[in-house]
């Protein structure tokens, strides 16, 4: 999928990279970003690398990077979020320990490889291909991913089905989607992940998983 055929440039601005931006400085976390982070850090975060997919202006990997992790990595489709997302890696003295890449990961898997924890935030739904999306976030998670999702209930679907109809009256390509639940964290299971946290903020929800393998050899 081409991401700017697909109008993610035209709907995610350099206007709201400077809302974000600014929100983070100011107020730290949202939600549910925040849940997000506090579930990748559960094992703890020293040394740890992070990959995060449509990761914005990068604040919640910035947030994991000055809780202890290593270095992160950040795919986005947009490049609309470039410049904001590099003002607020300066301002926390962080440039060198991260790597951001503009592209599509399921369509060109070389962009990025793996890490210990892989991150995806209100990212799922602004996707149409969520099992080639989550096999390669879930494939390259060597310990935990964590990720949040609209539930797929008859109000949720209304409001989404207005919001692309509205995407479709302004001549774009951007659509937004409520994917089901288990099909999703069926395709993670076959990546060879267990769920082993699900919740909710508001009206998304959040889910961690955890690799088999690193849960065996912590029992």
């Amino acid at each position: 999928m081409d991401c700017c055929s697909s109008g993610y440039d035209e709907v995610f601005t350099a206007r709201q990279a400077r809302w974000f931006r600014r929100r983070y400085e100011t107020h730290g976390l949202g939600q549910p970003a925040a849940t997000l982070a506090d579930l990748a850090a559960a094992g703890g975060l020293d040394g740890r690398t992070v990959l995060e997919i449509g990761g914005g202006v990068g604040d919640l990997h910035v947030d994991l990077l000055r809780r202890g992790a290593a270095t992160a990595t950040n795919v986005e489709l947009s490049s609309s979020w470039e410049e904001q997302a590099g003002e607020l890696l300066d301002a926390h003295g962080l440039r060198g320990r991260v790597t951001r890449v503009v592209g599509d990961l399921v369509t060109d898997p070389g962009l990025a490889g793996a890490a210990d924890i892989v991150v995806l935030n209100r990212v799922v739904c602004c996707y149409p291909d969520f099992v080639g999306l989550l096999a390669a976030a879930g494939a390259r998670a060597r310990q935990t991913l964590v990720f949040s999702y609209p539930p797929r209930h008859p109000l949720v679907r209304a409001g989404l089905a207005l919001l692309n109809a509205w995407q479709r009256l302004r001549g774009r390509g951007y659509r937004a989607f409520a994917h089901p639940p288990s099909a999703m964290h069926e395709v993670l299971q076959e990546a060879g992940l267990r769920r082993v946290f699900g919740g909710r903020q508001g009206v998304w929800r959040v889910s961690a998983l955890a690799r088999v393998d690193a849960l065996e050899r912590a029992a």
